[in-house]
């Protein structure tokens, strides 16, 4: 096969993968509005098209039971498929299912592996779960460096959870120097992406600071 029929082929291939990468964006659309059916279809068709992304989000659809029957074991399948084409959410919601048994035996070993193949993808939310982990010894040996570590790792690739941990961490001085600041900045970060204890922790630590 010559150079120009393997680039036709490569043209080809990143134009259809565009087209699902924008079934994958209206699905979301169509999620926020409350149109599941419309956003099954559309993740479905992506994830047929080869889009990680459309099978993860399907996936999610399945575990959550949104405009579908809750199916874990399709939900795992789903998972599984996005985490083997790269996609680092996809790895991180398998992890999720195999730390709470949802659909398959609990393997908190197995879990920290997925979460840890997540976060090095770079999902921010498989960080800091993975953090939370090594924080309490749970599936892997514990580790208080490397939890914060991992909740850094996480804050910084846009995890709330991770954010929401190492500023509680930094409010209490807990393994670390008690720093208010630092506190504010990650807990603030936590807050602003929705994360419910973050807010909490950030008025709580704002309340402490004007007395």
């Amino acid at each position: 096969m010559n150079k120009i029929t393997i680039n036709a082929l490569l043209i080809i291939v990143t134009i259809l993968l565009s087209g699902c990468e924008k079934k994958v964006e209206k699905g979301n659309q169509e999620l926020k509005k409350g149109n599941y059916k419309n956003a099954i279809r559309l993740y479905q068709e992506a994830c047929d098209g080869g889009d990680a992304a459309g099978c993860s989000n399907l996936g999610y659809m399945y575990d959550e039971g949104k405009g579908v029957r809750q199916n874990f074991t399709k939900s795992i399948e789903l998972f599984q498929k996005a985490c083997n084409s790269g996609y680092a959410i996809g790895c991180s919601n398998l992890g999720a299912m195999y730390e709470n048994g949802r659909g398959i035996e609990r393997d908190n070993a197995k879990a920290a592996e997925l979460y840890k193949k997540g976060c090095d993808n770079g999902d921010g939310d498989g960080c800091g779960t993975l953090g939370a982990m090594y924080y309490t010894g749970k599936g892997v040996e514990q580790d208080i460096g490397k939890a914060v570590e991992l909740y850094k790792k996480g804050c910084d690739n846009g995890g709330a959870r991770g954010c929401s941990n190492i500023g509680a961490m930094y409010y209490n001085g807990e393994f670390v120097k008690q720093d208010y600041a630092k506190a504010k900045e990650f807990l603030g970060k936590a807050c602003d992406m929705g994360h419910v204890m973050g807010c909490k922790n950030y008025k709580i630590l704002n309340m402490a600071i004007d007395k």
